[in-house]
């Protein structure tokens, strides 16, 4: 039941709880209604509302039957013929026993059904025209407040609809009887769903997925894979941005630690390997379910019932360790959770925005759809998404794409005979609701630059100006094929690593990597007299102190020192060709010092670490424009 209907529950218990007076004296209808009243006390609905029914039909003027009949028509969902019955004891109210209090039950009646309707404007509009006429005593109750609340939440909401339109997903997608939790990899050209064949007992859960055509069109749904699906129950999965890591949940299987539990999956090779099941550290003896991971897999979001939540469902999280294992679960906490339910967390490509669905915090009723923005590294108060996406029903959960283009989301109906079905639609995002900055979607290969042979090297998407990491993918091993996302702020670098190869370095912006669709990564055996551009080793003008967002590139200049102990290095450093020879030669000597010295204090050998200064003797380009003579302007370092 919505929290709207929470109000029906008060009528039934402040009525008996005070000396009742009635609009009526005939003492059988009366009766009758009392009747009512006691088997109301013991769920007895049906009963009860013949026994209304019985008092109106001796005395049609019985208003409080009427109330009565509805609130609990209303109870059982038959909300039309709640209203049926509430209008027509509405048309009693111009009769000579009908006082305030009878026109401040209809008012309260009328705000609850219309607002279990969906029909908001004439909810706040009634309950405005009731409000004087509720006593002081009513209007200190929790579901008064409850009620208010909500009032003062649709002021601020009801200008603010967006229009959107959604549309059902084409065949051959929603030819099963159950589809639903629809994600989708960040070029858009994967969707995964799970799939169910019906409600009973034996109709079992499976992941399936569906791949796009040029044409737009979606390809015949398969199961994703014999590895995964299995005698078992697989669904409500979360993929990365490239497709390669699927994090899914699985329930009473042989290797459990509770009802449902989480498993994880990595493709390696184009190939899925067999699940596992994520451990006692993200799991529970309780039900665990719903993950989202991050883009590019570094962080779990799941929803859990366990101990230690704020409320029945709570989102959890756990973070992925350098060494591929995965962190205790910890609650996200009481920005976000509730003493409610929180459930279907989907975080966001650019990691900075989580969507989730609530019945804790203030919305139209039910479940609706929230989003929280990661500020400072903290979650913000959550933000209703607001109508028309919100509505009276529950919304369970919901899909960006990478573009921020289309939301997906899984729409139920109720058919006679159990025939409930679930469809995929999607619909056209508002742009009114903002996501961030934009996110370009690439990808390339990476491979061996003397052999040709594909790699599974590392690629880490770094911001510079605090060395914090924004993605990390990895290349497929079989055809060296990788995705990478790129957010339009900051000035960020690309490190794409494997141990035995040297780093290859890119500044994102100088060398427009957003605007590269197919980009190939050579990476170079480690070997005597290889070399490579340090990139992203900065200097003020004239200077040769090293400035702060050179500690991305120093730091894996260290890393790669420390996984090859037998490999001595030498720091040359160039100028362009400002200023006279001599002292581009002391300056550029001056810079590859400041990079020694860097490493000798973080623990490096200083024989490891020789230095030499090439001034302007050796551009790489002609200093002819402003843009060749910063490509000159750099760090490398060369294998001794």
């Amino acid at each position: 039941m919505c929290r709207f209907l929470l109000g029906i529950t008060f009528f039934f218990v402040f009525s008996l709880s005070q000396a009742q007076t009635y609009s009526i004296i005939d003492g059988k209808a009366i009766k009758l209604y009392q009747e009512g009243e006691e088997l109301t006390l013991s769920r007895q609905y049906d009963l009860a509302i013949a026994k209304y029914k019985a008092a109106i039909n001796r005395e049609a003027s019985f208003l409080e039957a009427y109330i009565k009949m509805s609130q609990l028509y209303i109870t059982q969902g038959k909300l039309d013929q709640a209203e049926e019955v509430a209008l027509a004891g509405k048309k009693r109210l111009a009769g000579k026993n009908a006082t305030l209090k009878n026109k401040a039950d209809f008012g309260w009646l009328f705000t609850n059904l219309y607002m279990a309707q969906g029909r908001f404007q004439e909810a706040y509009e009634t309950f405005q025209e009731a409000d004087p006429l509720f006593d002081e005593t009513f209007k200190k109750s929790m579901y008064y407040v409850q009620m208010k609340a909500s009032m003062d939440f649709l002021t601020a909401q009801l200008d603010k609809s967006m229009a959107i339109e959604k549309e059902k997903l084409e065949d051959p997608l929603n030819n099963f009887q159950l589809q639903y939790f629809p994600v989708l990899t960040a070029d858009g050209e994967q969707i995964l769903f799970t799939k169910r064949d019906g409600t009973g007992n034996y109709d079992k859960e499976d992941i399936y997925t569906s791949y796009a055509e040029p044409d737009g069109t979606w390809t015949k749904p398969v199961s994703i894979a014999q590895t995964i699906n299995s005698q078992y129950n697989e669904g409500t999965c979360s993929v990365t941005a490239d497709g390669n890591i699927l994090i899914y949940t699985s329930c009473d299987a042989p290797d459990s630690q509770g009802s449902c539990d989480l498993y994880i999956a990595y493709k390696v090779n184009g190939n899925w390997q067999r699940p596992k099941n994520m451990g006692k550290e993200v799991n529970s003896r309780s039900w665990d379910s719903q993950p989202s991971l991050s883009a590019d897999g570094r962080i779990l979001f799941f929803s859990s019932n366990r101990r230690g939540g704020y409320g029945g469902n709570d989102i959890w999280y756990s973070v992925r360790q350098s060494d591929g294992s995965w962190a205790e679960a910890k609650n996200l906490g009481s920005v976000v959770n509730t003493a409610k339910d929180e459930i279907s967390p989907f975080m966001f490509f650019n990691n900075e925005i989580l969507f989730f669905a609530s019945d804790g915090h203030q919305g139209f009723g039910g479940m609706d759809i929230f989003l929280s923005r990661v500020k400072n590294g903290e979650f913000s108060e959550p933000e209703n998404l607001g109508l028309p996406i919100n509505d009276h029903l529950d919304q369970v959960a919901l899909f960006i794409t990478a573009q921020k283009d289309y939301a997906y989301f899984t729409e139920l109906t109720s058919g006679d005979n159990g025939n409930d079905r679930s469809i995929l639609y999607r619909f056209r995002f508002p742009q009114e609701i903002y996501l961030g900055e934009n996110l370009t979607v690439t990808g390339g290969k990476v491979f061996n630059e003397k052999t040709g042979e594909p790699i599974d090297a590392t690629l880490s998407l770094v911001s510079l100006t605090n060395d914090s990491t924004l993605y990390e993918f990895k290349s497929d091993g079989k055809n060296g094929e990788f995705m990478m996302l790129y957010p339009n702020k900051g000035i960020s670098g690309l490190y794409v690593e494997k141990k035995g190869f040297l780093p290859k370095i890119y500044n994102v912006e100088r060398d427009k990597l957003q605007n590269v669709k197919d980009l190939n990564v050579e990476l170079v055996p480690v070997a005597s007299g290889e070399e490579f551009v340090f990139e992203n080793i900065f200097f003020d003008f004239d200077k040769y102190e090293l400035k702060p967002q050179s500690m991305s590139s120093l730091k894996r200049l260290i890393k790669f020192l420390e996984e090859n102990p037998n490999v001595n290095i030498l720091i040359t450093g160039h100028t362009d060709n400002v200023g006279s020879p001599g002292y581009n030669l002391q300056l550029s000597l001056q810079r590859a010092e400041s990079v020694q010295q860097y490493l000798v204090e973080a623990g490096m050998h200083p024989g490891r670490v020789m230095v030499e200064g090439k001034g302007d003797k050796e551009p790489v380009v002609p200093n002819t424009t402003a843009e060749n003579q910063a490509l000159n302007r750099r760090i490398t370092i060369k294998v001794l």
